[in-house]
Formats: C-alpha cells, structure tokens, sequence
C-alpha cells in the first residue's frame, strides 16, 4: 500500500490516529518538540528542517528521538528549503541528515527531498 503524503508547514498539524503511516514533510524545525509531535503522530517518514543544526545539534534532536521510537526521520539543510514552509521542504529541500531507519528506507544526505518522497510513494524517484 502506498503510504499517504501529508505537506504540512507545522508539524503540529499532524493528526495521531488518523496520519499513522504517512510520509510526513514539514518545514518544522527538527528539534525535540518537533519530535514529539511527529511521535504522536507516528508517521512512516518524518521531513523536518535541520535550523543550521545549532547549539549542541539541537536542530537535529528529533533524528535519534524518534529512532529510538521506531521512526524513520530526516532533516533538510536549512540552505535549501525555508524553516516553517513545508512546500519548500519538498520541493527545494536537499537531505542533509538522516537517522538509521530514514537510511534504511533509502533517504541519504545530498538527496533531494522531492526524489525520497517520490521513490517512497511508487514513483521512480
């Protein structure tokens, strides 16, 4: 089945119970509080904005949070997609980190956001 996409410029807009198994892109940043909102959700991929990583890679938190939850998640450089649009994460945003089940379902940094997404939802990416 292929899983459903879901654009959101927050990630606070995710539903949990109802975006289960998405591929959620966002233009959130992907820092803890990002996290939790996508665990509770519990989508296939979670996209997110790398902020410039910051102070103590915070920017990147929700990478190993959500692994250890059993969430796929990467970031996009925030030189290639706007913080806060979710349009531009799709479609300008360039991976630029990746945790181990992100990896696992073929994202790796340099990548296109829009190719992952693609390829994940059937396409030839």
């Amino acid at each position: 089945m292929t899983p459903r996409l879901r654009v959101v410029d927050s990630i606070t807009e995710l539903r949990p119970g109802l975006d289960a198994g998405c591929l959620a892109v966002s233009g959130s940043h992907g820092g803890i509080s990002s996290a939790q909102y996508a665990w509770a959700a519990r989508p296939l991929l979670a996209v997110f904005n790398d902020a410039g990583v910051g102070k103590d890679r915070a920017g990147l938190a929700a990478l190993p949070f959500l692994q250890g939850h059993g969430i796929a998640a990467c970031t996009v450089g925030h030189h290639s997609a706007r913080i806060g649009e979710a349009r531009s994460t799709l479609d300008e945003g360039v991976i630029s980190h990746c945790n181990e089940r992100a990896l696992a379902l073929g994202a790796a940094p340099g990548q296109a956001c829009a190719a992952l997404i693609e390829r994940l939802m059937g396409g030839a990416g």
